[in-house]
């Protein structure tokens, strides 16, 4: 029978010297960071080195021994591959989980929402403000804007931006942010068009998008939509004026300064739907994703006129007469000596 040799005494001293700092490592990169709020941020500017990032959470107290830390980071070949950004320390984290963090990239991400019926220089004065986002673009860029996105040479940037909620990490462009918008836009205007009811008299989808954006800005009822968007879609079939106060409102523009007078009414700026035939030359604030539902499948109705009843909805009438009434009854107060001659004054869509 053969005997095993013995474990040289030297081979168990390696092992040992081996396994003490092994077990020491591995405690050390599953043991939470020092962060004494129990959360921080950390900034890693661009073109951080491993050393440098070690070398100022050291400094801030948050993690001991960085020396460790960066060995490990080189062993694992990942000291090379960590990412500019903002990140986020919570309770718990490990030095480990901190090396995963920063070479994924997991960065603190801000947001922005764009809201519906907004216009385009509300996106802007909010794009603006926000002190995470750079700031690239200027008023001069603006007329330009769509075409730098792709889009078509000289189109307005109003309504092509659509209304969500966007996050972005620190420093990134109005310009991208925007973009992003856009393609959104773009991808449920297109797939909207290509689903539309049959025999509508709006020709093109950027049609829709102006139709869409006088919805959005006339109610914000959800269930009115497709009987708001069928008043229009009637009015234009019969060849009438859409005679809408947003876009009336959104003409005067600083002008506006929140009654509309007869005199407003009477203005003769492109977008006075009261003035001028047909859709106004752009949209006149950002639409969701419903009011563009709504105007590609409006209900289906004989009305051609709607007023609002001053608690948020809107009565809906099939001729004049009954739309006098309803002006009457909800905005005038029953007196009927107040209401004006004329359909041009009182008669709109709304």
């Amino acid at each position: 029978m053969l005997m095993r040799k013995p474990v040289p005494m030297l081979a168990l001293v390696l092992v040992l010297i081996l396994a003490i700092p092994l077990g020491m490592g591995w405690r050390y990169l599953h043991t939470p960071l020092s962060l004494a709020t129990g959360s921080a941020e950390f900034k890693v500017p661009a073109g951080s080195t491993a050393r440098q990032v070690a070398i100022r959470l050291h400094a801030l107290h948050i993690l001991p021994r960085p020396n460790w830390w960066l060995l490990y980071a080189r062993f694992t070949r990942q000291a090379g591959h960590i990412q500019s950004g903002d990140y986020a320390l919570r309770e718990g984290m490990t030095p480990l989980d901190l090396l995963d963090a920063l070479v994924s990239g997991r960065t603190v991400q801000y947001s922005i929402t764009l809201v519906d019926g907004w216009t385009f220089a509300q996106v802007m004065r909010v794009l603006n403000a926000d002190p995470h986002i750079e700031h690239t673009l200027k008023p001069a860029d603006y007329a330009d804007l769509i075409h730098r996105m792709g889009g078509p040479k000289g189109m307005s940037p109003e309504g092509w931006f659509y209304p969500n909620t966007y996050f972005f990490s620190n420093g990134a462009s109005d310009l991208s942010i925007l973009h992003r918008a856009y393609r959104a836009m773009q991808r449920d205007l297109d797939s909207a068009w290509t689903g539309r009811a049959a025999n509508l008299p709006i020709k093109t989808p950027y049609d829709a998008l102006i139709l869409a954006s006088i919805v959005e800005k006339e109610t914000g009822s959800a269930q009115e939509r497709p009987l708001v968007a069928s008043v229009f879609i009637n009015r234009m079939r019969l060849g009438m004026r859409l005679q809408s106060d947003p876009t009336v409102i959104y003409g005067l523009g600083k002008r506006y300064h929140g009654d509309l007078t007869f005199k407003g009414l009477r203005s003769n700026t492109p977008y006075n739907t009261y003035v001028h035939a047909g859709l106004p030359p752009t949209p006149i604030a950002l639409p969701s994703g419903a009011a563009i539902q709504s105007v590609l499948h409006p209900a289906d109705s004989h009305y051609l006129y709607f007023v609002a009843t001053g608690k948020g909805t809107h009565v809906f009438s099939k001729t004049y007469a009954e739309q006098q009434k309803a002006v009457i009854k909800y905005q005038l107060g029953g007196n009927a000596a107040r209401y004006p001659a004329g359909e041009a004054k009182a008669g709109g869509a709304s």
